[in-house]
């Protein structure tokens, strides 16, 4: 290995290596050490003692008694090493040519053990070989007595406030105090940029934003706004808040990328900020947290203490002045637009083989969870040995917006499609228009400004009315097939609560779940939650009403898709039915419909020849639900026999859906 003893020696270094310019002030240290030494030792009767340090004999005492006599002249270097990320971090956080020598002599012994000894016969003291604030002083040419030079080394000063130098030994005198410069400081002077190992496992990579640059919806000149803000400086501490999960950061990873800042993503304790902090201050990085912990008081304050330091938050909750006395930059972050085209084009990487921009249109997916669908949507395609198809890539989204709503409701996956539904036209035709809405609400809502304004969401709200058995349910799941999404059924068992509150508690848990997931919610028999008010007559009505009321509010403010069924529209309040983008009538089927559905419910079940269903579907007047369960029944008597489905067979099925509902059975009489 190499001893450096001269500053020019340091020349002669490769340009390459990061730790040259760092030795050459070491050398230049060096000599002002050692003009220091010969300045003591010229007069001091016990320079040449071996034993000096460990004990003080009466020639030292005299020695030391004498009048102080000026120290040497401190040694400056005219010229500045290239590359020298000493210079350019004391550049970066402002530290003062005194700082920046008392720096150098702290870390020394830490880059050259050559200074311990050097150091031990300065401190009078051959066990102390790490400078102390006397002999850094000395070494500086300054004064012990310079209360401004004492002052570089206060606990508010920046070397000690920005984690550079530690005082150690507070019981010692103040000049006595040992230098201490922290171990990661010292790796990335001499080039090494591995983060902290105090933040392991708190640090995470921030998601790849491909958002195109032309794409000019609100959402993108936001995030250009934002980058123009952190590259305009002084540093920005702000609080972005988040619509949806994964937008905020979105958002920032954007930002910082187009204003060409890196960042340190961090989750952690509070505890480990001054780490953070001095990490980001080292490389000039900014700081992004999100998701904060439940209290974030003592994390935000101690983050809001860094004012050289980029600070960016996100996350869902309103900001809370309480959690920090230096409030930042609160931000609303605006609504992005479902099916970013232009992100799942850039994770694909190429054209793919279907129109892809109908495909994703229904999901409001994050960068990060956009580039985790495509991986798996690829994944899928590779398992089943075919091409990517839309099918793979619906699948793959709705498993990135999986949620919590299977606490509340069931899951349907959607396994039918328009072929199942047998309905007049003008129906088919609103619930066509319903799955357009949801396909372009943030176009005609945000783009086009079309939102009533006040608070309202960009939700949309159909209801289902029509006699059991119609297809309501079943149309439900169509709506969210066509769209590519789960359909959740409410359960009205897990939402009713017999105690005042806990009933809207219930709603507002579903309604915030179903506001930042892509799914279709259904709440079947709607009555029961979406009822008429009715006039006061004891607390039961005030109670009531009072949940009419809430809901009436929430559905202002929804995001998602919800469907209402019911058997009665009356039965429902106008209240509600204002607020609904659609309301779909649901006939009871005529003969003809009748006898399409026989077909239907039969096209894959084994059937006997010349099977005739005509008169089937004029004699008995059954809706489509009726007329499926009679198909089962009939399929169930001539699978025992193991025979094919006959008309008797159907013929006693859809008897026994007329026994089922009460009705007098055609051609038998009363019973």
């Amino acid at each position: 290995m190499t001893t450096w003893t001269r500053a020019d020696d340091v020349h002669d270094r490769t340009e390459s290596d990061p730790a040259a310019p760092l030795l050459m002030r070491l050398a230049a240290l060096r000599d002002q050490v050692a003009l220091l030494v010969d300045h003591r030792s010229a007069d001091d009767p016990t320079a040449t003692d071996p034993l000096r340090g460990l004990y003080l004999s009466q020639e030292a005492v005299r020695h030391l008694l004498r009048p102080a006599e000026p120290l040497p002249p401190a040694l400056h270097d005219p010229t500045e090493p290239p590359d020298d990320r000493l210079a350019g971090l004391a550049a970066r956080l402002r530290l003062t040519e005194l700082d920046t020598a008392l720096l150098l002599i702290a870390l020394a012994p830490d880059l050259d053990r050559s200074f311990e000894p050097l150091y031990g016969y300065l401190n009078d003291d051959v066990s102390r070989r790490r400078a102390t604030v006397a002999l850094a002083l000395d070494l500086c040419g300054i004064p012990a007595h310079s209360a401004g030079a004492r002052a570089r080394l206060h606990p508010t000063a920046p070397l000690s406030a920005l984690g550079l130098i530690t005082v150690e030994e507070p019981e010692r005198p103040f000049l006595s105090r040992s230098l201490r410069v922290p171990d990661r400081l010292v790796a990335h002077l001499l080039g090494d940029d591995t983060p902290d190992a105090a933040l392991t496992g708190y640090l995470q990579p921030l998601p790849e934003s491909p958002r195109p640059a032309d794409d000019e919806d609100e959402f993108t000149r936001f995030v250009h706004r934002l980058a123009a803000g952190i590259a305009a400086g002084p540093p920005l501490t702000a609080y972005l808040r988040e619509n949806r999960e994964g937008d905020g950061l979105a958002c920032l990873s954007a930002a910082l990328r187009i204003a060409g800042v890196s960042a340190l993503r961090f989750s952690g304790p509070e505890d480990r900020v001054p780490d953070l902090l001095r990490e980001a201050r080292l490389a000039g990085h900014a700081v992004v947290v999100s998701g904060l912990p439940d209290q974030p008081g003592p994390l935000m304050r101690e983050l809001a203490t860094a004012a050289d330091v980029a600070v960016l938050i996100t996350g869902p909750r309103p900001y809370d002045p309480h959690w920090c006395d230096h409030d930042p930059l609160v931000l609303e972050v605006p609504r992005r637009r479902a099916g970013a085209v232009g992100a799942w084009s850039a994770v694909l990487g190429e054209e793919p083989g279907f129109d892809l921009a109908a495909t994703v249109a229904p999901y409001h997916l994050s960068d990060e969870r956009i580039d985790r669908a495509v991986r798996a949507a690829q994944g899928l395609a590779a398992f089943d040995g075919t091409p990517l198809s839309p099918a793979h890539l619906r699948l793959a989204a709705r498993q990135q917006s999986a949620s919590g709503l299977e606490q509340h409701a069931r899951r349907i996956r959607p396994d039918v499609d328009w072929r199942d539904l047998v309905l007049p036209e003008r129906p088919l035709t609103q619930l066509r228009e319903l799955a357009l809405r949801a396909r372009h609400r943030d176009r005609v809502l945000g783009d086009w400004r079309l939102s009533a304004g006040g608070g309202r969401g960009r939700g949309v709200l159909g209801l289902f009315a029509g006699e059991s058995g119609t297809g309501k349910t079943l149309s439900a799941e169509v709506v969210a097939a066509e769209l590519g999404l789960d359909l959740y059924v409410v359960q009205l068992s897990s939402i009713v609560d017999k105690y005042v509150g806990e009933t809207e508690k219930n709603l507002e848990r579903i309604f915030t779940e179903a506001d930042r997931t892509d799914a279709v919610l259904l709440f079947d028999e709607a009555d029961a939650v979406f009822g008429r008010r009715s006039e006061v007559k004891d607390s039961h009505d005030r109670y009531a009403n009072m949940e009419s009321a809430y809901l009436l509010q929430r559905l202002e403010s929804f995001d998602g898709i919800a469907l209402l069924t019911t058997n009665l529209r009356a039965n429902i309040d106008e209240a509600f039915t204002r607020r609904l983008d659609l309301v779909v009538d649901f006939p009871f089927p005529d003969a003809e419909q009748r006898l399409a559905l026989w077909r239907h419910s039969l096209s894959h079940v084994p059937c006997a020849e010349g099977l005739e269903l005509g008169s089937l579907a004029a004699g008995f007047e059954l809706a489509g639900g009726s007329i499926r369960s009679a198909v089962v029944s009939a399929a169930y008597l001539a699978a025992g026999r193991g025979e094919s489905v006959t008309a008797a067979d159907l013929l006693e099925g859809a008897r026994r859906e007329y026994r089922k509902a009460g009705r007098l059975v055609p051609g038998e009489g009363a019973w």
